[in-house]
Parts: C-alpha cells; sequence; structure tokens
C-alpha cells in the first residue's frame, strides 16, 4: 500500500479516538488496547490519511486490516484504488458492513472470502448476567459449586491500586499454563502486560475481579464499543479455585455490563477447542469479518 506507515504507538492515541468514534461498526480487534498491545507480535502500523487510520501488520506476513473512521463519508470508488499500486490488494479482518460499502462502491471489483475465524462472539448481556433456564444449567451449576465454597463473590471494580494484583494472576496462569513454550501465550501475556500497565493511557477500559479470603483470583479486563456493546479483552482466573471462570464471566456481565445489549468476546481464531467453549454459552450473533481482494477497473 502506498502511504508512509509508522507503528502503532501511544502517541498518536487521540487521533486515532477521534476516528474510532466516528467508525460505523465497531470490532474488538481495532481498539487501541489491542492494536498497542499487540503491536510487536503482528508488527502492527497505521497511517492517518484520508479521513481514515489505515492499518497493517508486517509479521508474519505483511497484509492490510479494515481502516478506522467514517466509512461512509469516504468516496472508495477513488480512494480505495488510489491507496495501492498493484493489479489488486488484499485485506483481512474486514468487518461485514465495511464490506459491503465497498462492494457498492466498486461493484465487480471486490471480492470476499467469509472467514469464520475471525467472527466475534456477542452475547446478549442478560443471558451471561443471568444464565437463565435450562440453557445454561451447567454454567449455573459450575456458579452455584464456587458460591457454596467460596461464599457469594467478592466483586470488585478494578482501579490504578489493583493493577499489581491483576499481573499477579497473569503470572501465576502464565506459569501454569507454560506461556514460556507457547509463542501466542507469551504474546497475549505481553500484550496484557503493556496494556495494563499503561491503564490510565485507554480511554474507556473497566475491569473488575473476584478475591477469596483477600486474594485476587480471577480478574476480567474490557472496554466500551459503543452504545450497545461491551467488549472482553481479557479474562483469567487462578487454577484450584471451581467454577471461577463462569462466576468472573458472569459477575463482570452484571456489573461492568450493566446498561449494555451485548457483550463481545472476540473470536477464537479457528481453535476447535476455543470455539465449543464459546458456543456453550450461546451467542445471539457475530461480528462477521472477511478477508477481501479489491481490484482496480
Amino acid at each position: 500500500m502506498d502511504k508512509n506507515f509508522t507503528p502503532v504507538s501511544l502517541d498518536g492515541s487521540r487521533d486515532f479516538y477521534d476516528l474510532w468514534q466516528r467508525t460505523p461498526r465497531r470490532s474488538l480487534d481495532y481498539t487501541l488496547p489491542n492494536l498497542w498491545g499487540w503491536q510487536d507480535y503482528y508488527g502492527l502500523e497505521w497511517c492517518f490519511d484520508d479521513n481514515l487510520c489505515w492499518i497493517r501488520q508486517t509479521r508474519p506476513r505483511l497484509v492490510c486490516w479494515a481502516p478506522v473512521g467514517d466509512w461512509n463519508a469516504v468516496d472508495w470508488s477513488r480512494v480505495l484504488p488510489d491507496s495501492f499500486s498493484e493489479a489488486a490488494h488484499d485485506f483481512v479482518r474486514v468487518p461485514k458492513e465495511l464490506l459491503h460499502v465497498w462492494q457498492r462502491a466498486l461493484p465487480g471489483l471486490v471480492d470476499a472470502e467469509e472467514d469464520r475465524g475471525q467472527w466475534e462472539y456477542l452475547y446478549t448481556q442478560e443471558d451471561l448476567a443471568t444464565l437463565p433456564g435450562k440453557r445454561f444449567h451447567k454454567k449455573k451449576n459450575h456458579f452455584n459449586s464456587y458460591v457454596k465454597t467460596y461464599g457469594e463473590p467478592d466483586y470488585r471494580s478494578l482501579d490504578d491500586a489493583m493493577v499489581e494484583d491483576v499481573l499477579a494472576v497473569q503470572d501465576d496462569w502464565c506459569q501454569w499454563h507454560e506461556c514460556e513454550d507457547s509463542p501466542s501465550l507469551r504474546a497475549e501475556n505481553e500484550a496484557i502486560n503493556r496494556v495494563l500497565s499503561h491503564w490510565d493511557r485507554f480511554s474507556g477500559l473497566d475491569g473488575g475481579s473476584l478475591y477469596v479470603d483477600g486474594q485476587m483470583v480471577a480478574f476480567s479486563v474490557g472496554e466500551k464499543l459503543d452504545d450497545l456493546s461491551l467488549g472482553v479483552h481479557y479474562e483469567k482466573g487462578l487454577n484450584g479455585f471451581r467454577g471461577v471462570y463462569q462466576t468472573i464471566n458472569r459477575e463482570f456481565a452484571r456489573h461492568a455490563g450493566e446498561g449494555f445489549t451485548y457483550i463481545n468476546r472476540a473470536q477464537d481464531l479457528d481453535e476447535e477447542g476455543l470455539r465449543q467453549a464459546k458456543m456453550t454459552y450461546l451467542p445471539a450473533d457475530f461480528l462477521r469479518k472477511y478477508k477481501a481482494r479489491v481490484r482496480k477497473a
């Protein structure tokens, strides 16, 4: 792409947030904590041009993501072909809504392929907060086991002073799961440490935690995506505490999710075990994303 890209940095946060607020469909992928947290792993870069924030990854291969900004205020028939010199250009993680805008602006020139592993799971806040009926019987049993063993959840909203406890839980989790032996888990650990160590630099981050006998045993960190949706960035629990994941999931939805219609719990990256786990919570919908190839006329 013929643009002047630079590494994603917090120095550009004001310009980014201005465009982010105007983006019609806000994916968890495109939040600043996600872009900056994973900047090193994916070699993420951005460029502010055409009233858009263009984004690309340079590792493990060079490919563009979707741009951030007011998609409906752009002359895509001019801007998109002018942004690259080759005959065709590939994009990944393109939200369905932007894909349709491109296809209307450039009829017959935008090919698309469904990318199921990048679809973000959307659950109703009410379902996650209440676990209603027989559909969630097993989840409710795990929650009840937690309450029976440890008492009513001691849920606390996160603040700057609690970041040290959060990172201690993350460190314990990483040791148990041997993060150093997994490039993806190691990268996630680095992203979590990086973002939480700069908690106050991000707009809209929210978090919650569970304590048992004065010890933090689980945490969840999320972010307001729009007026309807809360996204979940990270969720971890200590090994050995039965029902801890079902409980932090429920309590975070109850407290941080209050007032939202949907909870966005990210994609499964085509990992079968993760997909099965996400499906057990019965998603109401997905934020669908595609691979797209844009050709010149």
